[in-house]
């Protein structure tokens, strides 16, 4: 420790460590404070001038430096009778003949030669011939994959089949990706079917051995619940007061609401905190923790692969995960030292998307792909302009689903503005009001110069990328390539919470100074800089952007022509996005497709389509999804392939059972989740067989006429099917209670909103499906409602956060009373009051989905 009273600390530290409490450590406690780090005039009063001496000498023989080490790029992705110059040259301009198959554009050719000079100085060859090496496996393969971030900026990646934007679609910023003054690898990121990443995880390993391969750590800190427990269990507190108070906290709590809740809670609980040393002293250290590092994990994706043994230049471990290494270093580490990685991220949306070309070739007989995927369709922009974007990449949150109205996407580079502006920066850097007012015609679009309209001119005058900002810095300010990647990472530094230095502000006298000497006025200096700290906090770059707004459009496209692949795909990619099957499920029948149940006689183990047999105008093929074994709990796929495998229709439950010879408690699982009823409709005739049921025995009743039970009724069967497979299809929960609770009577409908007034007081109540309090909405929090008609969007204030903060927090249903807002074609309400009504409708297992 560096100071004698920071023992208490490394006691809960220690006890930490040793997973015991600090009562129990025994030997390893420090018996007192002394061993700290002392002033050296103290050192020099008990210690020979002759020992000291040696000392000093000893520690400048120890003057080994982390910049000796040499990182050298694996070479066996180079044919032997080329140079990797040779190679990659060759590769780009391949590459560039198939995606420019008549003639490669004059301007194309002359950034590929000056992309590949740079590359070359720079000596990265090699880097880019391992990222090929590693996409061409995936697409070998058939796994889809697409580079996206500053590496959509560079022709050469396009030509690789690295990145999938063309560079004719954006505005090209190559320093962004590389500088020669910058002087350090580029970052690749790359994005896999989450199913099948692993696939190219071991094909690294296997190329590269794992002596030569391993993934980047990822620091693990202390949060307050975390902090809370550890702390909690070291200092010997009871396990339940230590819970209680951890489960007392919301997930928007920052560390200054913490003393206000400990105080609270001890109020509550009848324990004085401020007159309580052990409880003072238990929220002292848990501060003094928060932000400590608390464990290594695996980072998402970041691979470093060299070409000797990578112990002999990081330390590395075995991942808790078999068959992978961990380097012992996190990713700021790594790039700091200069060494080469590759992102190897998991995108579910890509699994989707694989999921839904394969059920649109196997079902309608079209052969489509990403590429394929027809340019500018009026129908999907349509689709999105009215905010129908459940399921679709990047626009399906909340804060899209209100933008989409307003900014009306017509265009691809409208759709990448749509996916950039709903961020951060943009809102905080207050461009996003100005934008739409412009967009609308609302305000004159105006530039101060020529060289400001070249940067702007593609977002109305409002700089929205990350890039246009490097590039106003670099026309408005005079700013060189890497001042203004200096200006980058500084900005960078600018978002990141738990770095006191701000390194931004360092930029905005030489930013003001050089617009001024430009010719520029100190208030568009001086907004510029405003913009440019707002951009600090997660603004996009225009190619990652536009990398994700490719899948955007293709998803949207895909829901719009083909909604039932897209839904059922979908639902079998799982877990992924902001919506669960049952959301997907309720929106799928509002989009009049047929959802029909798991049931042993026709489903599989995923969710399938089939052929209806009701004709609808509205599509020219009329396929309904047919739910799978998957969606039951408790159920595994080797229970689903025992039933899919007798292939043939199952005549009654003993007939079942002789056939597949699944256990009871299989058979009771199977019965309670409706997937019996084809057999006999009655569930709890069925799961009375299934109960009866003996081992290696039929059913002791043979025929269902011998008992005589009662019927599930509505609700019951609601319950069941929440219970086992978490989604009913029978009538949405909330239509039965308007029946049965009065209290839900005089609430309106998510489809009546659109009829009512503004301004107009309203109750209204539903499921929660999401909670959600974005970084720059003030505090504020935005819930989800679901009825069955559709979603509503709810605004909880601060104030009315805390006055009804268990109901907020713990609500499964909630009723709202509050103000109808609306604005155009985006219609909320503002929350006056809230009301717990799980004690109305107890039972149901539906757990809502926070994001921040």
């Amino acid at each position: 420790m560096h100071k004698k009273d920071r023992q208490p600390l490394q006691d809960v530290l220690t006890a930490i460590k040793q997973k015991c409490s600090i009562m129990e450590l025994g030997k390893s406690r420090y018996p007192n404070s002394e061993r700290y780090l002392r002033k050296i005039e103290y050192l020099k009063n008990i210690y020979p001038e002759e020992l000291m001496r040696e000392t000093i000498n000893i520690s400048n023989l120890c003057n080994f430096s982390l910049n000796e080490l040499r990182y050298e790029y694996p070479i066996e992705v180079v044919p032997k009778n080329l140079t990797s110059k040779e190679y990659l040259s060759f590769l780009v301009h391949q590459g560039a003949k198939k995606r420019w198959p008549s003639r490669i554009p004059k301007k194309i050719l002359s950034q590929i030669n000056h992309e590949l000079n740079i590359i070359h100085e720079l000596n990265y060859e090699t880097y880019f011939l391992t990222v090929y090496d590693i996409v061409s496996f995936a697409h070998q393969n058939n796994i889809f994959c697409q580079g996206r971030g500053s590496a959509a900026n560079s022709v050469v990646c396009y030509c690789l089949f690295i990145t999938e934007v063309s560079p004719e679609q954006i505005s090209l910023l190559f320093e962004r990706f590389i500088s020669k003054e910058r002087n350090e690898p580029p970052d690749i990121d790359i994005d896999f079917e989450h199913e099948r990443r692993e696939e190219v995880i071991q094909y690294i390993y296997k190329r590269y051995t794992r002596e030569r391969a391993a993934l980047a750590a990822t620091v693990i800190t202390y949060k307050p619940r975390s902090a809370i427990k550890d702390v909690g269990k070291a200092l010997g507190l009871d396990i339940n007061f230590i819970e209680s108070i951890s489960q007392s906290l919301a997930w928007w709590d920052r560390k200054k609401d913490l003393e206000r809740k400990f105080t609270e809670f001890n109020s509550n609980e009848n324990l004085s905190f401020k007159n309580s040393n052990l409880i003072q002293h238990f929220y002292y250290l848990m501060q003094q923790i928060l932000g400590f590092p608390r464990h290594l994990s695996q980072h998402v994706g970041g691979f470093i692969i060299t070409r000797g043994p990578t112990s002999e230049i990081v330390p590395i471990e075995n991942a808790t995960m078999t068959n992978r290494t961990v380097i012992q270093w996190d990713k700021e580490d790594i790039e700091s030292l200069g060494l080469l990685k590759i992102d190897i991220l998991a995108l579910g949306m890509l699994t989707a998307i694989h999921r839904c070309i394969d059920l649109v070739k196997n079902n309608y007989s079209k052969d489509i792909s990403i590429q394929k995927i027809p340019k500018n369709d009026d129908a999907t922009y349509s689709m999105l302009c009215n905010a129908d974007s459940i399921g679709v990449f990047q626009v399906e949150s909340r804060a899209q689903m209100t933008m989409l109205p307003r900014l009306k996407p017509r265009s691809f580079y409208d759709l990448v503005i749509e996916i950039a502006i709903v961020r951060p920066g943009p809102i905080q850097g207050g461009m996003v009001h100005p934008y739409l007012r412009r967009r609308q015609g609302l305000e004159e679009v105006s530039y101060p110069d020529k060289k400001i309209k070249e940067v702007l001119e593609c977002t109305l005058g409002i700089p929205v990328f990350q890039e246009q900002v490097i590039r106003l810095a670099m026309v408005a300010a005079g700013f060189s390539g890497g001042e203004a990647d200096q200006l980058r990472r500084a900005m960078a530094s600018w978002s990141n919470k738990y770095n006191s230095k701000n390194q931004l502000a360092l930029f905005e006298e030489k930013l003001t100074e050089g617009m001024l000497k430009n010719g520029y006025n100190l208030n568009f200096a001086k907004n510029l800089f405003k913009q440019i700290q707002g951009f600090g906090v997660y603004g996009f770059p225009e190619s990652h952007s536009a990398s994700f707004a490719l899948l955007a459009y293709a998803s949207a496209w895909l829901k719009c022509h083909y909604p039932a692949a897209f839904y059922c795909s979908l639902m079998n990619s799982q877990p992924m996005g902001f919506y669960s099957i049952s959301q997907l499920t309720q929106d799928a029948k509002r989009h009049d497709i047929k959802i029909r149940p798991v049931d042993v006689n026709y489903s599989s183990w995923e969710h399938t389509l089939e052929k209806s047999s009701e004709y609808s105008l509205s599509r020219k093929y009329n396929f309904s999804i047919r739910l799978g074994f998957r969606i039951i709990k408790g159920l595994s796929k080797m229970d689903s392939l025992k039933i899919k495998n007798c292939n043939q229709k199952f005549e009654n439950i003993d007939d079942f059972h002789n056939k597949t010879n699944l256990s009871k408690a299989k058979l009771s699982l199977l019965s309670s989740a409706g997937a019996l009823d084809s057999i006999n409709k009655d569930r709890r005739i069925t799961q009375w067989h299934s109960l009866s049921l003996k081992k290696d025995q039929l059913s002791l009743c043979n025929k269902t006429d011998e008992v005589n039970l009662p019927s599930l009724n509505l609700i019951d069967k609601m319950w069941g099917d929440y219970d086992l497979t978490g989604l009913t299809l029978g009538e949405h929960p909330m239509s039965l209670f308007r029946e049965n609770i009065g209290l839900f009577k005089n609430c309106k409908r998510n489809c009546d909103l659109s009829h009512l007034n503004h301004k107009q007081e309203i109750l209204i109540a539903g499921i929660v499906t999401g909670r959600q309090r974005p970084g720059t909405a003030s505090g504020v929090i935005f819930i989800t409602l679901e009825d069955e008609t559709g979603n509503s969007n709810v605004v909880v204030w601060k104030n009315i956060q805390e006055r009804f903060r268990e109901a907020l927090l713990k609500s499964q249903f909630l009723l709202v009373q509050g103000v109808l807002e609306k604005e155009g074609d985006v219609v909320h309400i503002i929350a006056n009051r809230l009301k717990n009504l799980n004690n109305e409708v107890k039972k149901l297992n539906i757990r809502a989905r926070n994001f921040k």
